[in-house]
């Protein structure tokens, strides 16, 4: 098969890999529809995540089973699953509680830029769509497996609803469908902070009621000037920096939440800072699992189109140029088709 591996800070190649293939009986192997590069490769392409050697690129899939282990039993061949970015049994406490993503069997998928791809956990990972989909569902089907399951979990860890201010840091496509996501909750006003028109354009098509262009401080200021100096209720960080970190915690009135999900590189919170904020914070990395029935279910009818966040397609063997792409912001969000 055909497959994306990264070697070093901007060497991303397709090259031909072994066919994935059943090595558990637990495990699944499914054809890929579709894959993607997300926008947490590009630590790795940018050098700021090390690579010690080459590794298979992608964590994000939607297709259809070709092979399962003998003790698979929820998922059958010829179905068309979408699964998350960490494989989880989907039964111990952890899971049962609705943290997947902690499973205390977890593993890591990764390989998904290629067509073929071995899922471990198959029963606890992945769900089946009601039936085979139509072709232009399957951007959105493959959102769900990441960027539509963790905006939505940003807004669920801050506690997004009706009667809320909701301001979301990070217009990248998981801040972007935080914003669809703020809209589906029931948020009464969503901030979206971008500065680039075709995201502004697109987060208001999901909901976004205000724009805010500035940053840091003076974007914190907006926010303030926008909520009678008070702050939001409600703040999605997505995108994993101090700054954007800072920008969420000062952005959210006294008694608020901050849902973090972009993934944090250097974040050093300052506890007296935190303290006197008075604010919640809770995130990491998405359960999207536990997000996964409902959000196909609203694809499936037709209720949302968070595949709008793709807006570049590229064939699998030139990923490279996808991630050149969504490095140098030409692209919200590559989809790759094997």
């Amino acid at each position: 098969m055909r497959g994306a591996v990264i070697y070093g800070p901007g060497d991303v190649r397709v090259e031909n890999l072994d066919d994935a293939m059943i090595v558990k009986p637990t495990d699944a192997v499914i054809r890929l529809a579709a894959t993607c590069v997300c926008g947490s490769d590009l630590w790795d392409w940018r050098g700021i995540n090390h690579v010690d050697q080459p590794t298979p690129m992608g964590h994000e899939y939607a297709g259809v089973v070709e092979a399962v282990g003998g003790d698979v039993e929820n998922v059958k061949v010829g179905d068309f699953v979408i699964g998350s970015f960490f494989a989880s049994d989907n039964t111990c406490p952890i899971c049962q509680a609705g943290y997947q993503s902690s499973c205390v069997h977890r593993e890591f998928v990764g390989g998904a830029q290629a067509g073929l791809l071995r899922v471990p956990l198959a029963d606890g990972t992945l769900v089946a769509t009601p039936g085979m989909p139509e072709p232009d569902l399957i951007p959105s089907l493959l959102a769900a497996s990441d960027v539509l399951g963790t905006g939505w979990f940003g807004a669920v860890a801050a506690e997004v609803g009706p009667g809320k201010t909701v301001a979301v840091v990070g217009d990248g496509a998981v801040g972007l469908l935080a914003v669809l996501a703020a809209k589906q909750l029931g948020a009464d006003r969503i901030i979206a902070m971008s500065r680039h028109a075709s995201r502004q354009e697109l987060a208001r098509e999901f909901g976004a009621t205000d724009i805010v262009e500035e940053r840091g401080d003076a974007g914190v200021a907006k926010i303030m000037e926008l909520t009678d100096g008070l702050g939001a209720h409600s703040v999605i960080e997505a995108v994993g920096t101090q700054e954007s970190m800072m920008q969420a915690i000062h952005s959210t009135r006294a008694g608020g939440h901050v849902g973090f999900v972009g993934v944090s590189h250097d974040v050093e919170i300052p506890g007296e800072e935190l303290f006197f904020s008075a604010v919640h914070l809770h995130g990491g990395p998405a359960p999207v699992r536990r997000f996964l029935p409902e959000l196909i279910d609203l694809i499936w009818s037709r209720q949302i189109d968070p595949g709008k966040v793709f807006d570049l397609t590229l064939p699998l063997d030139d990923a490279a140029e996808g991630y050149k792409a969504m490095d140098e912001r030409r692209a919200i969000k590559v989809l790759l088709q094997p």
